[in-house]
């Protein structure tokens, strides 16, 4: 089983101002997905989420293969959604209390 860094997500009260300030200020950013409730960006080499606090947690997300997903599910018990890019994955808790998203994207993933 292969996992890859994909994203870290920051819960943000406005997407479209934070997408803005880190266009404005980090030279070389690229916002790749926006809209009014969530934002994807490309960051110095690293990819950055910008969510809304009611629809998703503060997260580190870690890309698998589908089958991959399919079986990491059905063993921790937990239930995969289907994200508007395409994406595939679900949420779980850390003893510790914070959030990991395991992620697995389609073939033409338009994030590559």
């Amino acid at each position: 089983m292969e996992f890859r860094f994909d994203h870290v997500a920051q819960q943000v009260s406005d997407v479209a101002a934070t997408a803005r300030w880190f266009s404005e200020t980090i030279p070389g950013c690229r916002v790749l997905y926006q809209d009014d409730t969530w934002a994807f960006l490309e960051v110095a080499g690293a990819r950055l989420a910008l969510v809304r606090q009611d629809q998703h947690p503060g997260h580190v997300a870690w890309r698998v293969g589908a089958a991959d997903l399919e079986e990491l599910a059905t063993r921790l018990g937990c239930e995969i959604r289907q994200h508007r890019d395409g994406s595939r994955g679900f949420y779980v808790q850390t003893p510790g209390g914070s959030w990991v998203e395991i992620v697995s994207y389609p073939p033409d993933d338009p994030f590559q």
